[in-house]
């Protein structure tokens, strides 16, 4: 038993066993702690009003709804919209539960791609859409394809995109309607990049990897869907969530927004891609400011919230929030100007709303 226990604390303190050796360290529990001794800001509520224009069915019961608006009011958001990915049954479900508080909410419906393959489906698809759209629904989304097909809402359409033939009537149906499409398109650049040490976003994009998946639409491919998908349906309202995952080269969705004026980009759970590039993302947001919606994607948290602020609002400086991203980089506030803001924050969401 001693000889065992001596081995035990041998490897405990060995030098190059140890995990407080800097040689041992793995990047996955790398954790930096900055030491500027520069600005650091609270905001515990933003400078205008908010619609938070991307989150998800978080709330199960009446319970976590009046939680989910206490935190609302604590942290200075005006409404929530819900992106559901549901049809049928689970939609009427949130309709009833989440219908009591229309002035907080908005649901947004999926869309049933039963029998995709099969004859009639436009038609079947529309039917309930419609339906949804009675019991509620205010737009469409999160409509979700990463290169292999519509899988975001259930059953899954593997192999159609959103620019096929089939979705086009489905489209003008919203658009007749009136309701925005939400569509999620591709993933953030660094999962399409080889997996090596020259991948700066390499703690993240190894776990949402897409670089290894066989018979995939590559980031470029999916871009040239989205466009296609956009202009096939010009009377439609469509808002490309996460900055049309294109953070890494912001001329790319400057260029969707230049040429589709039915096109809208939200920043939902893109705040880290977005920050550690504050001169070129600001530069953005201010051309782009009649175009851009806040989003949070990232469920319901005060800190959270408060976080997305701070990055929006101040010009504080390397700053870390591992507890809520996956990079190891720093962080940088973007210092908007105030007319910005509340174009982001809730005016722009409600020329969208109001379509």
């Amino acid at each position: 038993m001693r000889i065992v226990l001596v081995l035990l604390l041998a490897l405990i303190f060995h030098p190059v066993l140890s995990q407080n050796n800097p040689e041992n360290i793995l990047l996955k529990d790398y954790r930096p702690v900055s030491i500027y001794n520069i600005q650091k800001t609270e905001v515990n509520k933003p400078m205008f009003p908010v619609i938070d224009m991307h989150t998800h069915p978080y709330a199960r019961s009446a319970e976590d709804i009046e939680d989910w608006i206490r935190i609302m009011d604590d942290v200075g958001l005006q409404k929530s919209i819900v992106m559901t990915y549901a049809h049928g049954d689970q939609f009427d479900s949130l309709a009833g539960l989440f219908g009591k508080y229309p002035d907080r909410f908005e649901l947004w419906c999926g869309i049933d791609y039963s029998g995709y393959d099969q004859p009639g489906f436009p038609e079947n698809a529309i039917k309930e859409l419609k339906r949804c759209h009675h019991m509620g629904a205010k737009g469409v989304g999160e409509l979700g394809d990463k290169g292999k097909g519509l899988f975001y809402c259930e059953p899954a359409a593997w192999g159609m995109h959103s620019d096929d033939p089939r979705m086009i009537p489905l489209f003008s149906a919203c658009a007749e309607l009136g309701m925005p499409v939400n569509i999620h398109v591709a993933d953030p650049k660094w999962m399409y990049e080889k997996m090596d040490a020259s991948n700066d976003g390499l703690m993240n994009a190894y776990e949402w990897r897409l670089d290894n998946q066989p018979d995939i639409v590559d980031h470029a491919g999916m871009i040239r869907i989205l466009e296609n998908t956009v202009k096939q349906n010009k009377k439609t309202t469509f808002v490309a969530c996460h900055l049309a995952n294109c953070c890494y080269d912001l001329s790319i969705v400057g260029g969707l927004l230049d040429r589709n004026p039915n096109l809208f980009i939200d920043i939902g759970a893109r705040y880290a891609e977005l920050a550690p590039i504050p001169r070129a993302t600001r530069e953005f947001f201010i051309r782009y400011q009649e175009r851009i919606v806040y989003g949070t994607d990232m469920g319901i948290d005060r800190s959270m919230y408060r976080l997305t602020y701070r990055i929006l609002e101040t010009a504080d400086e390397h700053f870390y929030a591992h507890e809520r991203f996956g990079y190891h980089w720093a962080l940088n506030g973007l210092d908007l100007p105030a007319e910005v803001l509340e174009k982001v924050y809730h005016k722009n969401a409600e020329k969208i709303l109001k379509k």
